[in-house]
């Protein structure tokens, strides 16, 4: 499994241009590099898609595909076949392999936008770009700011449970 790069901590408020890149901050991007500079981006929940290390990705989730598949050869989910399928379909749309150019800009594919509910320029309201710990998640505004009102009440018992 590659070596987990420093936790990626950061919030940005990014213009999504006309070509439908976003750029991402240099410390967010330098850290997402390590341990190799290839991608992978996954729709997370509605407005928010998120831009991993292709490497650590693939060690966290070709694992767990791995033993469903093994799940499913032995017989073990022929009584949930409707979740096998549904983890086929979302498997099917969730991530997706995509490249940073030379300014670290990300070309977010249509299906990713569509997901996240994204225009581009004077129509959009910009994107989010956030460090997630271990990887850098892209908002819609109102999502970014919907999760916070939702989740920051908790923020005090979170970080004595993690820390």
């Amino acid at each position: 499994m590659p070596e987990q790069p420093e936790i990626i901590l950061g919030e940005f408020h990014c213009k999504l241009d006309g070509r439908y890149r976003v750029s991402i901050p240099g410390e967010l991007g330098q850290l997402l590099k390590v341990p190799s500079p290839q991608y992978m981006l996954a729709k997370e929940r509605p407005g928010c898609i998120s831009l991993w290390n292709r490497q650590v990705w693939r060690a966290k989730v070709d694992v767990r595909v791995d033993l469903a598949k093994q799940k499913v050869r032995a017989g073990m989910h022929d009584e949930s076949i409707g979740q096998v399928q549904l983890l086929g379909r979302l498997l099917s749309t969730r991530h997706e392999n995509v490249e940073l150019d030379a300014k670290d800009r990300l070309l977010i594919p249509k299906s990713f936008r569509e997901f996240l509910g994204a225009l581009p320029g004077k129509e959009g309201k910009g994107l989010m770009v956030v460090g997630a710990a271990v990887c850098v998640e892209i908002w819609s505004p109102p999502a970014w700011i919907e999760y916070l009102h939702r989740r920051m009440p908790s923020f005090r018992k979170l970080v004595n449970k993690l820390a």
